[in-house]
């Protein structure tokens, strides 16, 4: 038999991290509880000291989360990995548990509007530099890499208009600044990119999105090396409270069993969509990483296996064509949530995005006539019909007003 190391990810995806308990279930046991308990106060105190393997307390350590845990670093192929409550606490703990008064971060400005939030306005409240760049120009990597820097984070592809980062080139550069380098790799999955083995230090996921991606639960995962984990990850982690709770740790294992079959199933239709969408008459320019019209296809191909369910697309007429493209839509559903197995779409400069300034939307290549489509596992015809009378009635609208 072979060894659990020597597994395809597709099988690491049902089986990894599995501990059946004197039972012998099947499916994996649910661990509700909060707390545990001791044989004698020398082995708490031992369990406390960290000299005893004993789990002592579900804010920072479950049987139910271990599993979930080991299950996705498998996956990911990294060393350790921990689990948290929600996306934006993984991406937050990853950061600020490695960061003080005075340190610098560089990262690309094309972010999520929560991450672009805690970059430039809740890091520099703690005397954080933080300087922002066009990721997709190596050359402002190397500007602003010129110089000692404590850590960079990127998204590639960046949310929601889909530009991609170089992280071997970037990460390269970071390493000779001194920086660990963050990763959110929820757009891309583990099935379609690796970023440890890019050169990446540490990787971020929402587990809300494609990782559960049925619309069940809130989640976040930290993945990186063992030491970074355990030294640098777990202190913080065990003392804010930043753990996710066992109900959704349970979910999320089950979830990750169908990953690979869901995320190749909804990128082969976001690939045929893409194709047709990108010649609709009301489409003035469509992103996606799969299509080779997108500006860094070559770098895609290079670095993703594949290219996600996940297409930005910009409609003729603002934002009153993008709100009448969304209205007019009769299965795909309008929703801020992404990677999920019903279609969902969004205006992310009125929703994922809003908190932003014009300049910083403009800043990011997001307009008023952006929409975010999230392909799920719909039939193709079905979607593309109803994509296609959604952009008509922009056609419609046109007419009419002539």
């Amino acid at each position: 038999m072979t060894s659990p190391k020597d597994w395809h990810s597709d099988t690491k995806q049902v089986r990894a991290g599995l501990s059946r308990t004197e039972n012998r279930e099947t499916s994996e046991a649910l661990f509700l509880n909060s707390g545990y308990v001791y044989d004698s106060a020398e082995q708490a105190a031992a369990a406390f000291k960290g000299e005893a393997d004993n789990f002592i307390y579900s804010r920072y350590g479950n049987p139910t989360l271990q599993m979930a845990e080991e299950r996705l670093a498998a996956i990911e192929g990294a060393e350790a990995c921990r689990v948290c409550a929600t996306g934006m606490a993984a991406i937050f703990a990853s950061m600020a548990c490695q960061l003080e008064v005075g340190d610098r971060v560089v990262a690309s400005q094309a972010l999520f509007g929560a991450c672009h939030a805690i970059l430039t306005k809740i890091l520099p409240r703690w005397g954080i530099q933080t300087e922002l760049v066009d990721g997709t120009d190596i050359t402002a990597w190397q500007a602003a890499l010129a110089k000692p820097a404590k850590l960079v984070f990127m998204e590639s592809p960046s949310n929601p208009v889909l530009q991609l980062v170089d992280i071997a080139a970037v990460s390269a550069l970071a390493h000779k600044a001194g920086a660990k380098v963050i990763v959110d790799n929820v757009f891309a999955t583990p099935i379609y990119q690796s970023p440890l083995e890019l050169g990446a230090d540490i990787v971020t996921y929402s587990t809300t999105k494609h990782l559960d991606g049925q619309g069940r639960l809130l989640g976040g995962a930290v993945l990186a090396d063992k030491t970074f984990i355990e030294e640098v990850f777990q202190p913080f982690y065990r003392q804010t409270g930043a753990s996710m709770s066992a109900f959704n740790a349970w979910v999320l294992v089950k979830s990750l069993e169908t990953l690979r079959l869901r995320v190749d199933a909804m990128s082969v239709i976001a690939g045929q969509l893409a194709e047709k969408l990108a010649d609709h008459s009301a489409i003035e320019s469509l992103q996606y990483p799969g299509h080779k019209s997108h500006p860094q296809h070559a770098l895609a191909k290079a670095q993703m296996s594949g290219f996600g369910s996940i297409i930005s697309m910009k409609v003729r007429g603002g934002r009153k064509a993008a709100f009448t493209v969304l209205n007019s839509l009769k299965l795909i559903d309008i929703s801020n949530n992404l990677g999920d197995a019903k279609t969902l779409a969004c205006h992310p400069a009125s929703t994922t995005h809003a908190n932003l300034s014009d300049s910083e939307r403009a800043a990011l290549s997001i307009s008023e006539s952006h929409i975010r489509l999230s392909v799920g596992l719909e039939h193709q015809g079905d979607l593309w019909r109803d994509l296609c009378q959604a952009l008509d009635q922009i056609v419609l609208d046109k007419i009419a007003g002539d």
